[in-house]
């Protein structure tokens, strides 16, 4: 994949913010519910943990190794999905795993974030966790917010230990997180995936080139101010612009 040009210092944000304390994050994404279990009923909460385990377990994975990890994996979260009634590709279910601050492992969640996530936000039942749905669009997202869930949708998203995401999963991804929200016009992110679609050049992406896109489009709304000659971008971002005013997208 080709090299990576120095990022500009008005884009160092997006470098940092994962890295940024976890306290501010949680703040962030619990709003004004308490930490406390006082009106919470713990062993409900712990309940709908084990639960996610059991679904593993029945589908075939490795219960006795889930459970002494305390980490619910993909089936466990499917399973959720289906007690709420959402599609597992809705994109509601990713904005519930950000919010529960699933973040220690890539596609799962340990029972230490679902319970401390359930408690923030003053959830103990899958009724409560219903109740909620209206609430996870990402329209209520503030900007910073969105840019956090932004980036938190390639980490989680991730295989093992790899650090990037397959070019055919960004894709995917792509439409599915920006198309929910009017933050950036879709004639720009379906550019974006056509010119990924035809180039040999990358098939796999960093989390560097993900957030990257997303600030290019906060700073650039229209292509025609964009000049490469003092451009700072990463060469993914030089290569996409070059083939759409070459292709007229």
């Amino acid at each position: 994949m080709p090299n990576k040009r120095k990022r500009k210092a008005t884009t160092s944000n997006t470098a940092t913010m994962w890295n940024s304390s976890r306290s501010s994050k949680k703040s962030s994404r619990k709003g004004n519910y308490g930490n406390s279990y006082s009106s919470l009923d713990e062993a409900e909460i712990e309940k709908m943990f084990e639960d996610l385990l059991t679904a593993a377990e029945d589908n075939g994975d490795d219960g006795e190794e889930q459970s002494s990890n305390d980490m619910a994996t993909m089936e466990g979260i499917s399973n959720l999905c289906e007690s709420l009634g959402l599609d597992p590709y809705d994109l509601r279910v990713m904005v519930l795993l950000w919010k529960l601050d699933a973040t220690s492992k890539p596609q799962q969640i340990s029972k230490t974030e679902w319970m401390e996530g359930c408690v923030n936000l003053q959830v103990d039942s899958i009724e409560k966790l219903k109740e909620l749905l209206p609430s996870l669009d990402t329209g209520f997202l503030d900007e910073t917010e969105f840019k956090d869930f932004y980036k938190f949708c390639f980490q989680f998203n991730r295989e093992g230990t790899h650090k990037t995401l397959e070019k055919d999963l960004v894709l995917d991804l792509i439409p599915l997180v920006l198309g929910t929200t009017n933050r950036i016009p879709s004639e720009r992110y379906d550019s974006f995936n056509a010119f990924l679609k035809q180039s040999p050049d990358y098939t796999r992406i960093t989390l560097d080139q993900w957030t990257s896109f997303w600030d290019f489009c906060q700073e650039c709304p229209l292509l025609s101010d964009y000049d490469e000659a003092t451009s700072a971008w990463p060469v993914l971002i030089d290569d996409y612009v070059e083939y759409t005013m070459k292709n007229g997208s």
